[in-house]
């Protein structure tokens, strides 16, 4: 069941729509990304009117959650090949169902992103389980993928990411995990809010943007709570911060504490579109035992950065490099 201020947005009316929103991008997507994303915001402007006043309500604000789930979008299980194992997709994949309505949706939210050292900058990602993958990356299944703030150590870090998802894994237990730091804040005591607006922390990067020191990496600094004291953003990864003493420490053991608290699951079906806005939530993925038999949990994801809010040109589809904070 969903009320005014859910998060949840049924999708399920809004099916015709978007079926024939697809029929106006191009079909294979990868062969002309500018022409694709051109007619992806072509379509956002011919959204259903309510849900893009949600999406603009969401852009405008967020909400206490810190995300939106989208859903009932429309599928195609006939059209899916096998969940794939290796990355980018081929360049002349065809346009599936949910990499439609993802890119439509995010081209109404803002700019879809790709990022130089990430999937061989790949904007249309596939997420799927790898054998070996280090624990860090978003291919590891069977561990634990820790909280984190999306690229809080890049001065380019998208504001939203979305995940679509086109198969679910096999038993129905893999969830993202969201906490928003808005519903963490009644939580945590005034001198440790007061700490982290004024200290910002060290912080490596993702095994991603490590170049040739896969080990390590550059280590950069991130305010973990910056912005409006009394309504702040957060910068968050439970990894790869580095507390330089006791009093850093026990605030960032608050912190989690209170982020541990008002965490929410959310466990993806085809036809959902998880929208997280990465500026004021930390998220995560609990572990999934997968089966490599081809139909293994197969989810898109998409970053979006919101031209109003970055301090540099940006366009539709750019592939930007590193820069750390």
């Amino acid at each position: 069941m969903t009320t005014a201020d859910s998060p949840i947005v049924p999708c399920d009316a809004h099916a015709n729509a978007l079926r024939e929103l697809r029929t106006t991008l191009p079909a294979t997507p990868r062969q002309d990304l500018a022409a694709f994303f051109a007619a992806a915001a072509a379509a956002a402007d011919r959204l259903p009117t309510d849900l893009r006043a949600r999406l603009d309500s969401f852009l405008a604000d967020g909400n206490d959650a810190g995300y939106l789930l989208l859903r009932g979008l429309p599928r195609d299980a006939s059209e899916l090949p096998a969940t794939p194992t290796s990355t980018p997709a081929p360049v002349d994949r065809p346009l599936l169902a949910m990499e439609a309505s993802q890119a439509i949706i995010g081209s109404a939210l803002g700019y879809p992103t790709g990022y130089q050292e990430l999937r061989q900058g790949s904007i249309l990602q596939d997420v799927y389980p790898s054998p070996g993958a280090h624990y860090l990356s978003s291919e590891t299944s069977e561990t634990l993928l820790e909280f984190h703030t999306e690229m809080a150590y890049h001065r380019r870090q998208p504001q939203f990411v979305m995940l679509a998802c086109s198969r679910a894994d096999h038993e129905n237990r893999a969830a993202t995990l969201v906490a928003s730091i808005r519903r963490a804040m009644p939580l945590l005591p005034q001198d440790v809010v007061e700490y982290l607006l004024s200290n910002p922390m060290g912080c490596r990067v993702d095994v991603a943007f490590r170049g040739d020191d896969p080990e390590h990496g550059p280590v950069t600094s991130v305010a973990v709570l910056h912005g409006d004291p009394s309504d702040p953003m957060l910068g968050y990864d439970r990894e790869l911060l580095t507390p330089a003493d006791e009093q850093a420490k026990r605030c960032f053991d608050v912190l989690t504490e209170a982020l541990d608290k008002v965490t929410e699951s959310v466990v993806l079906q085809p036809g959902d579109l998880l929208i997280v806005d990465n500026y004021r939530t930390t998220h995560a993925r609990s572990p999934f035992k997968p089966r490599w038999d081809g139909h293994d949990r197969w989810l898109h994801r998409m970053y979006v950065r919101v031209p109003d809010r970055v301090t540099e040109p940006i366009q539709r589809g750019d592939v930007v490099e590193f820069v750390g904070r």
